[in-house]
């Protein structure tokens, strides 16, 4: 019987006033020349997700599980943020990466 993992995906739009705001690290160290796009990927990977977006961590996933970030993907506009309780692979079918769901609807 296969295991039921609980996966989730977020995209965090680029080139807003979310993604431009003034993000503070856990580590203070020297600013460096980044993109917006690229100092919040750097935010989501030093675990500054759940205070940025405090509501797509709520009770609707159960307590026991603990979701990890996995990966981040960059599109043009946008940044995908995989995350789950072990690394796994996406079925492209429901996924709400353009990139993937589109090549789906196109051929039906």
């Amino acid at each position: 019987m296969k295991k039921i993992s609980t996966q989730q995906e977020v995209l965090l739009l680029t080139g807003t006033n979310f993604s431009g705001r003034q993000l503070s690290t856990k580590d203070e160290l020297p600013a460096k020349k980044l993109t917006d796009a690229e100092k919040l990927e750097e935010a989501c990977w030093n675990g500054l997700l759940p205070e940025m977006l405090p509501e797509i961590f709520t009770d609707t996933i159960k307590p026991d599980k603990k979701l990890y970030l996995w990966q981040v993907k960059e599109g043009a506009s946008f940044l995908e943020l995989e995350m789950g309780e072990y690394p796994e692979e996406k079925d492209n079918y429901f996924s709400i990466d353009p990139y993937s769901f589109l090549a789906f609807r196109c051929s039906n």
